[in-house]
């Protein structure tokens, strides 16, 4: 099993090299995220990071200006009442128009696409080159009297999923 990196606050660290890219400069990445109830969004956001080579921080923790020190940001949560986290887009709220690229996930009972977060992202000048989202385990509302949904989930292949999905983004910076 892989060594799971500890989120934290973002300081200065070296470069990240997530691969080749036309330009051959060395491209870093963060990955930042909220996950609220059973850390499925966090299993999904350490798979990631650990393909990309990028740091992991938490939404909540996350300086604006560090972040910007960064090439490609991911942003993700488990979705709640159909969207990404708050805390998530109060961290975009934060942030100024920006030329960078992006991504987002997520985890959700439907394991569906929901939420404005790509949107809002394009709005302050990110361009958004991947979108990658599972099913989580859910024990929101009455869900909890039957023992949740997709227990278990994300599940190996699930995170193998995300973690292919990130080096498809080595390829896209």
């Amino acid at each position: 099993m892989a060594k799971r990196r500890k989120p934290g606050k973002i300081t200065g660290s070296g470069p990240v090299d997530v691969g080749s890219n036309p330009t051959g400069a060395i491209t870093k990445s963060v990955v930042v995220y909220t996950s609220v109830h059973h850390g499925n969004t966090k299993r999904i956001a350490e798979a990631i990071a650990e393909a990309l080579g990028a740091k992991l921080v938490k939404a909540d923790e996350a300086e604006p200006s560090s972040i910007l020190k960064f090439d490609l940001i991911g942003f993700g949560s488990g979705i709640y009442m159909f969207n990404y986290h708050r805390s998530v887009f109060d961290l975009i709220e934060k942030l100024p128009k920006v030329k960078k690229k992006a991504f987002v996930f997520s985890t959700s009972g439907s394991g569906k696409i929901q939420g404005n977060l790509k949107e809002r992202l394009e709005e302050k000048g990110f361009e958004v080159i991947g979108e990658f989202h599972c099913k989580g385990w859910d024990t929101v509302g009455p869900l909890k009297l039957i023992g949740g949904i997709n227990k278990g989930k994300p599940d190996e292949r699930d995170l193998e999923r995300a973690r292919e999905f990130a080096r498809s983004l080595k390829r896209k910076v």
